[in-house]
């Protein structure tokens, strides 16, 4: 499964010195870091620099907290509560000042932050469009070489290292390939095309691509994330429903537990509706959500609902690692321990920085914005390193499921099953939300026999959409495997990793757990010291 990059495998051929994949917020600053240490950088985006992934469809809130000011002491304070043990203090400290200090530099630049009464600009809020828009005019200033709608389907690597990889562009059918010194994975997180606003594209291919490398991942058992969401629309944007009055059917008022998901989840379970009615916000703050929020009352608008007034239906969508935790394991620079390939963002851990729980709009934010700048400076630092010989290096490409040449490969109908049997491992919230041993037993039973059939995912026709679909197909079979595994290793109730069999915290399992293989899944508690952990 293995092929050599050739002619016949890539129309164009590039070269750059840091590749990056992946154009949202994680991807941008690590393509700009990159550049900003005198690196040729080629980016490489799924979609739409600018418009598409999880960012582009909203706001997106940001921690801007200057050091050691009070709101600095209490923001790192209320992380390590909420991370249950498993955040890190000097990493939480460490994300909040890069971030601060590009959050600040974006103001430099001319980045239009809006201004509160007084005139003062406010720098914790960024409208997700307008910012990745910004930052794609910041890339072409800095002379990144910004490749749209051209997803990667598989990693180069070169004398033991990442050295760069090829990919498809959609609209023409052209493949492309290019060669690096470094690669950056930041092409964000998996949510097993659940529907959830602005996730569509986060099939968990970049995990994959790790994966084939040798890449291990963290967290993955912190994935048990779903976002409340008007029955009849995709918004998951959570933070209107701080103010919300849920209640059942008989508009009896539910709730009591202290966490909204699972006030909604315990009803859902039941097979019972559940409604909201946003009437706890005061009309000055229902105007403030209406002109940050515009995206979160379209579909209400579309149908004459007034959220503040009426009440209406409400569910779950699964959000799974893009708003959960886990992802590829990266040590304080972002590297992978596959040498030349660095990860940040979505595609990368977050317990350093959320923990146990979701790191939710900020700091998963704040994360991107850090660890974007961290990874794209490594990858930059490990390319000086490689020089130039790196094109005179031999490169292999090293994917595996879901590259079947076009001729004998299973068709787009048998695709879009195979990904409906994955998902009905995943999504539904008697699987996922509660977990349990003989589930979770019996969905891995299930998912690595779909992984012995995925050898065929490829797309019969050859077209660009079948052949994009069969690797989806094997990004989120590869980590739905993952996920399964770590969270039966957890057996504890810990954060967004809930067991119905050991419903308690277990002071003893305050570790993370390290998963990683193909053909065979392999799981193991990572009992390394973490200083200053809680």
């Amino acid at each position: 499964m293995i092929a050599a990059v050739s002619k016949e495998i890539a129309d164009a051929q590039l070269s750059a010195e840091v590749l990056v994949l992946g154009g949202g917020p994680a991807g941008v600053w690590a393509a700009l870091s990159a550049a900003e240490q005198g690196r040729k950088v080629i980016l490489a985006e799924k979609g739409f620099v600018g418009t598409g992934g999880a960012t582009a469809a909203g706001n997106t809130t940001i921690i801007h907290a200057e050091r050691q000011s009070p709101e600095w002491e209490a923001m790192v304070k209320r992380r390590l509560q909420h991370g249950l043990g498993i955040a890190d203090r000097r990493s939480v400290e460490r994300v909040v000042d890069q971030a601060f200090a590009r959050l600040n530099q974006l103001a430099d630049w001319g980045y239009p932050y809006p201004t509160d009464e007084s005139g003062k600009s406010y720098r914790g809020s960024m409208r997700g469009p307008d910012y990745l828009r910004f930052m794609r005019r910041q890339l072409r200033n800095a002379g990144v070489l910004i490749l749209d709608q051209s997803p990667a389907f598989e990693l180069l690597m070169a004398d033991g290292a990442a050295a760069g990889a090829r990919g498809i562009n959609r609209l023409t059918g052209r493949t492309w390939a290019v060669q690096a010194a470094s690669v950056v994975l930041a092409t964000g997180g998996c949510a097993f095309l659940s529907g959830a606003l602005g996730t569509n594209g986060l099939t968990g291919e970049g995990l994959l691509m790790a994966a084939e490398a040798g890449a291990a991942f963290s967290g993955m058992e912190f994935t048990g994330q779903y976002g409340i969401s008007p029955a009849f629309a995709s918004v998951t944007k959570g933070i209107i429903y701080f103010w919300a009055t849920f209640t059942d059917i008989d508009d009896n008022e539910i709730g009591g537990s202290g966490d909204r998901q699972i006030d909604v989840a315990s009803q859902l379970l039941k097979n019972e509706p559940v409604f909201a009615v946003i009437d706890k916000a005061s009309p000055r703050l229902q105007e403030g959500m209406r002109k940050g929020q515009p995206n979160i009352f379209l579909p209400f608008d579309r149908r004459g609902i007034d959220p503040f007034k009426q009440r209406f239906p409400v569910t779950l969508r699964y959000e799974g690692t893009v708003r959960g935790v886990g992802g590829v394991s990266i040590d304080h620079a972002c590297a992978t321990g596959v040498p030349g390939l660095f990860a940040a963002g979505d595609a990368a851990t977050r317990e350093d920085m959320a923990g146990a729980v979701s790191g939710g709009g900020g700091p998963n934010a704040t994360w991107a914005m850090a660890s974007g700048t961290w990874a794209g400076r490594s990858a930059a630092a490990f390319a000086s390193e490689v020089g130039v010989r790196h094109a005179r290096r031999t490169h292999r490409a090293i994917g595996t499921v879901g590259l079947q040449a076009a001729r004998g490969g299973i068709d787009d109908d048998a695709t879009r099953a195979f990904i409906a049997a994955i998902q009905d491992e995943i999504l539904p919230l008697h699987r996922n939300f509660y977990r349990s041993g003989s589930s979770l037993i019996g969905s891995l039973r299930r998912l690595d026999s779909l992984w012995n059939e995925a050898r065929l995912l490829g797309g019969a026709s050859g077209a660009p959409a079948e052949r994009v679909r069969a690797r989806e197909a094997a990004g989120m079979l590869a980590a739905a495997r993952w996920i399964a595994a770590s969270a039966l290793a957890r057996d504890e109730s810990r954060g967004i990793s809930r067991r119905s069999d050991f419903k308690l915290q277990d002071a003893s399992r305050q570790h993370r757990i390290a998963v990683g293989g193909l053909d065979r899944v392999w799981v193991r508690p990572d009992v390394a010291e973490r200083a200053l952990a809680s």
